[in-house]
């Protein structure tokens, strides 16, 4: 008897959806992590590299004015 083939249909995927920000992390703490993190280039970074974060507006004052190229007062 013929062995029947079976197609293998994956399953469709599922939409990706934005998950809330449910835990605080001071960025004295994050910062060394990543840093780590990418100088290794663990790859599970790129999984977040389009995650948002929500930061102060004076952080990102400065971070505008060093994209900018304006250097900061000391």
């Amino acid at each position: 008897m013929a062995a029947r083939l079976k197609i293998y249909v994956p399953p469709e995927e599922q939409p990706t959806t934005m998950q809330e920000p449910t835990v605080r992390v001071r960025l004295g703490d994050l910062l060394p992590l990543i840093a780590v993190a990418q100088r290794m280039n663990f790859i599970w970074l790129r999984d977040f590299l389009d995650d948002e974060v929500v930061i102060s507006q004076d952080l990102h004052d400065v971070i505008q004015t060093i994209r900018r190229g304006r250097p900061t007062s000391a």
